[in-house]
């Protein structure tokens, strides 16, 4: 059984600018709340991907000359994936997953989990979406989400099941677009298993900042990467949750998904869930590129070549360390990506959980929402793009923890060049 939803929000304009700005609700039986989303009415598949602007911010036909993440499987963890639609056809691992936890993989409930899969690894066949990675390969889990019949709910394999199984398997990267606000033993025992058998890990931070910013699980579990969202011009979503276990930001707004689960046509949505499946598409990028490479190395390469105006040592509450530009890491034959057994994120691992103020948090618990207590305060300020193609200008007052910036990724280099557009980014250190 699948219980309280935190909400959802829906603009019904057709081809409007809604967004998928649901939340994460925590459930019983192992079961966990997809980061469901408005779902507004519009585009017909032919149109689909003329909203996918992402693709040519970040220069997608650059990048796929050197890789299309051929040779990597993409675990998605989520409502199920449909393998029929004209994206996926071909795209999908129906026979491989592990027995005991496949229940239904292929039986997409709403839609959220086949969207996540096609912007990933679409084809863009009949006018489906092209995914970031399209040479990737998709191995579909189905968990108890909400909206699932409880029947259905009761016989879905539990996380931590799910999530072992992926991790016994031959799939690089885990994605999962979903949250909830419990943390329990047996999943983040899992979690610390997939990641000493090699295995990359992405979960959506939350949609829910505009009312409760609550800490979402899987992406505060330790070595699970946490993805925030952004807009065309580069803007930090206000839906999008933060916390010191945000790690990445990528675009995640005003992008097509299915409307439901009949399939018929897409609709305008967004939210860190799509946030976190480009991230892990990008990650496939770079993984086909260098298959030698550890996760460990992957993950490195995403974080020193995300774009930021702010000290690697010390990442945003919103954005962690940046948005995501695989391509600058494509593009550089001779990229150093770190030792191998190197955790990128040790620091934030072995810290855990901070609030607004650098106090440990307790598991299960929020970080607090008093804007008097938050990073910053936001306000406007220009600046012009350096070669790197993101600059900032600081605004507002600075003190060691608390620093208000403003980025601008200029059109030459930044991967989301989207006219000088401004980047918000209210910043405050992750650790001690």
């Amino acid at each position: 059984m699948v219980v309280n939803r935190r909400g959802r929000h829906v603009r019904r304009n057709a081809l409007s600018k809604a967004r998928r700005w649901g939340a994460t609700v925590c459930s019983v039986l192992g079961a966990v709340a997809v980061l469901s989303v408005s779902l507004a009415s519009g585009a017909v598949a032919a149109d689909a991907q003329s909203e996918q602007w992402y693709l040519s911010a970040m220069k997608t036909g650059e990048m796929w000359k050197t890789s299309t993440g051929a040779g990597v499987k993409v675990a998605v963890i989520d409502s199920g994936v449909n393998p029929d639609t004209p994206a996926l056809r071909g795209q999908v691992v129906t026979d491989e997953g592990a027995a005991g936890v496949t229940y239904k993989a292929t039986e997409d409930f709403e839609g959220h989990g086949t969207t996540m899969a096609e912007l990933i690894a679409g084809t863009g066949a009949g006018g489906g979406l092209k995914g970031l990675a399209p040479g990737a390969k998709i191995v579909p889990y189905r968990i108890s989400l909400e909206g699932m019949e409880e029947a259905e709910a009761r016989r879905a394999p539990d996380l931590a099941d799910v999530i072992r199984a992926v991790a016994d398997s031959d799939v690089k990267i885990i994605s999962m677009s979903f949250g909830k606000d419990v943390d329990t033993d047996d999943e983040r025992e899992a979690i610390k298993y997939a990641h000493a058998k090699g295995k990359l890990m992405f979960a959506s931070t939350g949609n829910d900042a505009e009312r409760n910013s609550r800490i979402g699980y899987p992406a505060a579990y330790p070595y699970v990467v946490g993805v925030a969202a952004s807009d065309e011009s580069g803007t930090v979503a206000k839906f999008s949750e933060h916390g010191n276990y945000v790690d990445l930001a990528a675009p995640g707004i005003n992008m097509p998904g299915w409307c439901d689960n009949s399939f018929r046509s897409y609709c305008d949505q967004g939210g860190t869930s799509a946030a976190t499946a480009l991230t892990s598409a990008s990650a496939a990028l770079i993984w086909s590129a260098h298959p030698d490479w550890t996760a460990n190395q992957v993950l490195n390469s995403l974080i020193e070549t995300a774009g930021r105006d702010w000290a690697r040592d010390d990442p945003s509450t919103y954005l962690g360390y940046g948005l995501i530009r695989p391509r600058k890491v494509l593009e550089n034959k001779n990229f150093d990506p770190g030792p191998a057994d190197a955790d990128p994120l040790a620091r934030e691992n072995a810290v855990g959980l901070l609030d607004d103020e650098g106090n440990p948090v307790k598991p299960s618990s929020s970080p607090s929402t008093d804007p008097s207590k938050g990073p910053g305060k936001t306000g406007t300020s220009g600046s012009d793009s350096d070669a790197d193609g993101t600059t900032a200008a600081a605004s507002g007052e600075d003190s060691s923890d608390n620093t208000t910036l403003w980025v601008t990724l200029g059109a030459a280099a930044a991967v989301l060049a989207i006219g000088g557009g401004a980047f918000a980014v209210i910043r405050s250190r992750r650790g001690a």
